[in-house]
């Protein structure tokens, strides 16, 4: 499959593909070379960009994914304690939003104008 064919499929632009590569999110496994050393992945290669693009999703970072990759496997134990962790992570930013939300609240409630300029009092 060309690389044109992998990027429609899994609906990407076929310079994060390249990015994906050079990053190693795109295991050698996946891609092979004809013989004018153009690129051809193997059909498995949607599934796996399937599963970057979900972990991309839900807030994983490129760098956690290629680690991940490298890592080539997880036992269940193991993926478990990947994801409570990443749940922990967005609870703790949830809090720490719910907090700037409610600093903001109190902003708009206190009336606060800056029509002298911004920290200026009346």
């Amino acid at each position: 499959m060309k690389i044109s064919e992998v990027a429609k499929h899994v609906n990407m632009p076929i310079s994060t593909l390249r990015y994906y590569e050079k990053m190693g999110i795109i295991p050698d496994e996946y891609i092979l070379r004809d013989r004018n050393n153009y690129r051809n992945y193997s059909a498995e290669i949607i599934h796996h960009l399937t599963v970057v693009k979900s972990c991309l999703a839900v807030g994983f970072s490129i760098h956690e994914v290629v680690s991940m990759v490298v890592k080539g496997g997880f036992s269940r134990d193991e993926q478990t304690r990947i994801l409570k962790e990443k749940i922990k992570e967005i609870e703790d930013t949830q809090k720490k939003l719910d907090v700037s939300k409610q600093s903001l609240n109190e902003i708009l409630e206190l009336d606060l104008v800056c029509e002298d300029g911004f920290g200026k009092h009346k």
